[in-house]
């Protein structure tokens, strides 16, 4: 990859994309980070034209609103293999085999920076969010999927591989009889941690116990309420998160946890996660902040933008 733009594109911001399975966002910074134009489409499912057409657009948008030329970044749910230059192990399958940041260069007329989604998370909150300060983030996202990524010093840690932080593709730790092996995942093994502290995991779990089927967002709301069945499910994905947490913790001990998706803002988290963990870490003893990512559903795209350091 090349260290700078082409000279024929000077950078006067950063615009970040995040490409999802449902909406494609886009987001204009200036160097200090303050906002300065944002439009969200919806993505060209199974489309891969359609979507380089679609982020193409989005920047030549945002650069027209804002009559300035920006350095672009993306972040995706899969990864660049070092080996091929493809796309792999992203559940936007119709990005998979795919020379992405190379078409979108090509587009666009400059180099594009491409990161998985989670990695872009850990970026934002460590650059100027929740995290601001810390050397080695784990940002972990509970959406629909389940995903991890990890920063260092503020740089995406993705290593040879690009799998660094592919924390929701690990198999759930320690499971009970019951547990065992899990439900198979659509990376086609059995038991991941996507499958099991994810939105989709969580309704799984309410329509398995108790025969009715509900939204993640609709079981949150019932455990607040106080239902009974959704306190107990609730409890389940607590205990199975901070398993995952404990097993992060063994291998990378990292300064900070911050978790983004829709389920981070469920506020019970931060009050049973702690009291958990010390249960599976190894020698009992955990100090780790578990904190919710600053800039919420923003946090991957403004990590995008990031991707792209500029000093000025």
């Amino acid at each position: 990859m090349q260290n700078n733009l082409p000279s024929a594109v000077e950078p006067e911001m950063r615009i970040g994309i995040d490409l999802g399975g449902t909406k494609i966002e886009a987001l204009a910074l200036d160097f200090k980070g303050v906002e300065l134009a944002r439009h969200r489409i919806d993505t060209p499912r199974d489309d891969y034209k359609g979507t380089i057409a679609a982020i193409t657009g989005l920047v030549h948008l945002l650069e027209s609103k804002t009559g300035k030329k920006g350095s672009v970044g993306a972040g995706i749910p899969g990864s660049i293999s070092e080996k091929t230059g493809l796309v792999k192990n992203a559940n936007s399958t119709w990005l998979n085999g795919r020379p992405l940041d190379k078409d979108l260069s090509a587009v666009l007329g400059r180099e594009v920076r491409i990161a998985n989604d989670a990695n872009c998370l850990a970026v934002s909150e460590a650059t100027d969010g929740a995290a601001a300060g810390k050397r080695v983030v784990f940002g972990v996202i509970l959406g629909t999927g389940c995903g991890g990524g990890v920063a260092v010093n503020g740089r995406v840690h993705a290593g040879p591989n690009g799998t660094g932080g592919e924390w929701g593709h690990n198999p759930l730790p320690w499971p009970s009889a019951e547990e065992n092996p899990g439900p198979v995942c659509y990376c086609g093994k059995p038991g991941c941690m996507e499958m099991w502290v994810s939105g989709t995991g969580l309704a799984r779990d309410y329509q398995a116990t108790t025969g009715k089927q509900r939204t993640a967002r609709e079981v949150i709301a019932a455990f607040e309420a106080g239902e009974k069945e959704a306190l107990a499910v609730v409890e389940r994905l607590e205990d199975r998160l901070a398993r995952g947490l404990a097993n992060v913790i063994n291998i990378l001990d990292p300064d900070v946890f911050v978790l983004g998706g829709g389920l981070s803002l469920t506020k019970h988290l931060y009050e049973s996660l702690p009291k958990r963990l010390p249960t599976y870490v190894f020698g009992g003893e955990v100090d780790t902040p578990i904190l919710q990512a600053k800039f919420g559903d923003s946090s991957g795209v403004r990590g995008a933008a990031w991707l792209w350091p500029i000093v000025r």
